[in-house]
């Protein structure tokens, strides 16, 4: 059963910046909530090298009418040249959690 519900995640190099786009994006009503994985280590290739670096993720858990409004806000309030930005569905979930992520991402 599809939802409009998505999870919505970035990655970030330092935990206060990870716990200031968490809490910002549902001070702001863009994410009913948001969890921060512990530090976890990243492998990518960056302009030709290969980098080895150690990032909290961020998960926000939204609608698909706020996805557009929270991905602008995480990447004004990021740090990265180019932020991880992935989407994934939500395809259920117990009814009262996700009417509650409908109530708390509507806008005011």
């Amino acid at each position: 059963m599809a939802t409009d519900i998505v999870i919505a995640q970035t990655t970030i190099d330092d935990e206060r910046a990870a716990r200031e786009l968490a809490r910002g994006a549902v001070e702001a009503h863009l994410a009913a909530c948001a969890h921060i994985d512990a530090p976890i280590t990243a492998v990518y290739r960056w302009k030709g090298v290969v980098e080895t670096a150690t990032e909290w993720r961020v998960s926000y858990k939204t609608t698909r009418d706020r996805l557009p409004a929270l991905g602008a806000w995480v990447r004004q309030q990021h740090g990265y040249d180019v932020p991880e930005w992935i989407v994934l569905p939500v395809d259920g979930g117990s009814d009262a959690y996700l009417s509650w992520v409908m109530e708390e991402t509507a806008p005011e």
